[in-house]
């Protein structure tokens, strides 16, 4: 279930803030595909804000469109109390430079045929820092600080260098020119697991090293957990529950966190796949995403008033915020069902077997 509201925005303090953010792109026979619908989020100096859901719920374009890399169709994008939307030009450039970008495909966003160095020192050269050698310098002083070698590497060109190297290069790009908030999109999917945690744990040594504040974007939880303060679940464009990362691990509210939750592969051989009751069906078209909460068609608990009736976001807990019409019980008492196709010994279809929430 998603919807609509702006009760789990921060009163004052943040660095960054959307409201009612909606982004929509033109597309055939006169539709629209409404990629981001009515997203509110906010995030605090020196905190980390995981945003994430399925492939195409609108996590990364809400991303882009908080740096204005894609313009919002409407609502707010407000940084240190000025609306981003409403500036173009110089203005713009100039803000941005405070708001970077850390892209999911580390080798494609770099070029290729340059100097790793003169890679991170462009920034720098764009905005007319320093002379050339010291501009240099603050490069390989940077390069050094994100573990890649400037004596070694600085000089080689991104073809030749790993995808974890070139995410290392990606950071420490994004860095240089002192930025307060970076979006991080996906930074780690394209990589392999040991050197994920490698770039994780180098995000997090930035992050309190520059008192950054970050938003996280990814579809794998377990990422999200580790590296997270908070966590928006996003769904078909729309916020579906936010909470604090221990709280929304222990305890889901809203069914589609459940779900995505018990779709976490359990490492265990022994232990069969899971398939979830109720949640067969494809992911709707954001050309015609359903009425009313957009994931009723999908979900286990829907009833007729999910159809007719958006849910609005609303604190269920403290800092547990929820759009949903039925939330699931705060002590875990209610139960969705999981089954599994096939026992694995057996080969008997098991009995269903309550997923705790």
């Amino acid at each position: 279930m998603a919807g609509s509201g702006t009760a789990h925005l921060r009163d004052a303090g943040a660095i960054l803030r959307a409201e009612r953010l909606v982004v929509e792109f033109p597309a055939a026979h006169g539709q629209k595909v409404h990629a981001v619908s009515d997203v509110s989020l906010d995030v605090l100096p020196g905190e980390t804000v995981g945003l994430v859901g399925e492939s195409g719920c609108g996590k990364s374009t809400s991303g882009h469109a908080l740096v204005q890399l894609v313009r919002p169709t409407g609502g707010r994008v407000e940084f240190e109390g000025r609306d981003l939307t409403e500036m173009g030009g110089q203005e713009l450039k100039e803000t941005r430079a405070r708001l970077q970008m850390i892209f999911q495909d580390p080798i494609a966003s770099l070029n290729p045929w340059r100097k790793i160095v003169d890679i991170v020192a462009e920034p720098l050269k764009i905005w007319n820092k320093g002379d050339r050698q010291s501009r240099l310098a603050a490069a390989r002083e940077m390069l050094d600080s994100v573990g890649i070698d400037p004596h070694v590497a600085g000089e080689r060109r991104a073809a030749e260098l790993s995808g974890g190297q070139c995410q290392r290069v990606s950071i420490a790009r994004a860095l240089m020119l002192d930025p307060q908030v970076i979006i991080c999109d996906e930074p780690v999917a394209a990589l392999d697991v040991s050197v994920q945690a490698q770039i994780i744990n180098l995000l997090q040594d930035m992050r309190d090293r520059y008192q950054l504040a970050l938003i996280f974007i990814a579809h794998d939880l377990s990422v999200v957990r580790k590296v997270s303060d908070r966590i928006l679940v996003m769904y078909l464009g729309k916020i579906c529950e936010v909470a604090s990362s221990e709280t929304l691990f222990a305890r889901p509210r809203h069914p589609y966190t459940a779900l995505l939750l018990a779709a976490i592969p359990n490492p265990d051989p022994n232990v069969a796949p899971v398939r979830i009751a109720g949640i067969e069906m494809e992911f709707p078209s954001p050309l015609d995403p359903p009425s009313g909460c957009r994931f009723r068609t999908r979900c286990p608990k829907a009833q007729d008033r999910c159809a007719s009736e958006e849910p609005e976001i609303r604190e269920l807990a403290e800092g547990q915020f929820v759009a949903c019409h039925f939330p699931l019980e705060e002590n875990g008492s209610e139960n969705l069902y999981v089954t599994t196709d096939v026992d694995i010994h057996s080969g008997v279809p098991p009995t269903p077997h309550p997923l705790p929430v």
